[in-house]
């Protein structure tokens, strides 16, 4: 038999939910991992089942066997069944009934009586929030301590010191923000070695020293909102490419306004993506009610043309369709109108409410076309941060903006590492 094992994150969250049906004196009985969906074995989640019930119950009946488990919900049911599928409960807490076959027996009598006073005397579900609250951090600190001890008898030193309380805490954050293993702990010893004892100590202390060093993680165009003059005389050309999806017209759109409303430039829009009309419709919409000339090119010969009009704007905002990343032919289709337009900024968007692993192959795929900038949009949306931060990490690209919502011309702001910082370490949007 295979076992698997929860990671830390998630091990937490499986053990509340369980306390959560069952009460406070819900215990573990049995785990099973398996394989749900797909097709010949191929494409199914791994998911881990789950039995318990409460203590009171397993002292009664401890010759039962899982066979004879009530489904949940079942009249006078003291033991429950759930199924939690590792890769994702974490992020949205659900849970689904895993269905097993009916108790073929009548229950006992004494026994439902039993079970129905015992339920009767226990406090509604709701009354256990601070309970589950305080047994949730007293897992994460005991889950936190062992990868820690884990981690500190793997060294050769020898040194077991744990992990002061605080530090502890923004730790098992950074983890369930599905920071890097390797990010996280890089932030962590830095701090052991640049806080004193007394540092330590502050909570306040230490969440701003761990703000300070994710900060310095994020590289960033410090100026983004703010035109630069070109070297060679030309308008600031900006191009954005990106996936279908990502949000890139409204995101163009929103910079128009910036740069028009706000700074009081002469802007002007090229779109490209002329293989959705609905898109065309929406950036002369926008274009309509911001200010600005809106021109459609098919081809690179079109859009040399178009620049040409554009030579008496400040800034030139290009528009390109979204790429399916696994579309070798439509990326150097558009790898052709780059080139052509010869762009001083090209942006990269990328929808943080995408995996880890999306974004990854995103950027890989994507490196194609040269792009020396990124943007993040729907933060609103996103579940976890720590992949911006990952991500950012590992591509050393600047961050030029971040989008919050839909609203033209809000909902828009430069990429600020504090902000990323903040959102990582729990600050609302």
């Amino acid at each position: 038999m295979s076992i698997k094992t929860f990671t830390a994150e998630k091990m937490p969250v499986a053990l509340a939910l369980v306390k959560r049906d069952l009460g406070p004196r819900a215990v573990i009985l049995h785990t099973r991992t398996y394989k749900r969906g797909g097709v010949l074995g191929l494409g199914g989640r791994t998911v881990v089942e789950i039995t318990a019930a409460d203590a009171e119950t397993v002292g009664r009946r401890t010759t039962r066997t899982p066979a004879r488990i009530r489904p949940p919900g079942a009249p006078g049911a003291d033991l429950i069944r759930r199924t939690y599928a590792p890769s994702g409960f974490d992020r949205q807490n659900r849970v689904s009934p895993e269905p097993v076959p009916p108790r073929s027996a009548a229950p006992d009598t004494a026994d439902r009586g039993a079970v129905a006073a015992t339920r009767a005397s226990e406090p509604p579900i709701a009354s256990h929030t601070e309970q589950l609250a305080a047994e949730m951090s007293a897992v994460k600190q005991m889950v936190g301590r062992m990868f820690q001890d884990q981690r500190q008898r793997s060294r050769t030193d020898g040194k077991t010191t744990p992990m002061p309380q605080h530090l502890l805490h923004h730790y098992l954050r950074l983890l369930e923000q599905e920071v890097a293993e390797e990010l996280a702990d890089e932030v962590v010893e830095q701090l052991r070695s640049s806080l004193d004892d007394d540092q330590m100590q502050q909570e306040g202390a230490v969440k701003q020293a761990v703000l300070d060093r994710l900060s310095k993680l994020i590289p960033t165009d410090d100026a983004a909102d703010r035109l630069k003059p070109t070297a060679d005389g030309r308008p600031r050309t900006i191009a954005l490419i990106g996936p279908t999806g990502v949000g890139k017209t409204t995101t163009i759109a929103k910079l128009a306004a910036i740069f028009k409303l706000r700074q009081k430039k002469n802007v002007a829009l090229i779109t490209i993506d002329t293989y959705r009309i609905a898109a065309v419709d929406q950036l002369q919409t926008y274009a309509n009610i911001i200010g600005v000339p809106l021109h459609v090119v098919l081809d690179p010969e079109q859009l040399e043309s178009a620049l040409n009009k554009c030579a008496g704007c400040d800034v030139v905002l290009i528009d390109t369709a979204g790429r399916s990343q696994r579309d070798d032919a439509k990326l150097e289709h558009l790898d052709r109108f780059v080139r052509a337009a010869d762009p001083h900024e090209v942006h990269l968007v990328l929808s943080s409410t995408c995996t880890e692993a999306a974004m990854f192959d995103t950027v890989d795929r994507f490196s194609m076309i040269r792009f020396d900038r990124i943007i993040f949009t729907k933060l609103d949306e996103a579940v976890t941060f720590g992949v911006l931060l990952n991500v950012t990490r590992r591509v050393n690209k600047q961050l030029s903006f971040v989008t919050t919502g839909q609203d033209v011309p809000h909902d828009i702001e430069p990429g600020r590492p504090s902000r990323i910082a903040g959102l990582v370490l729990g600050e609302g949007v």
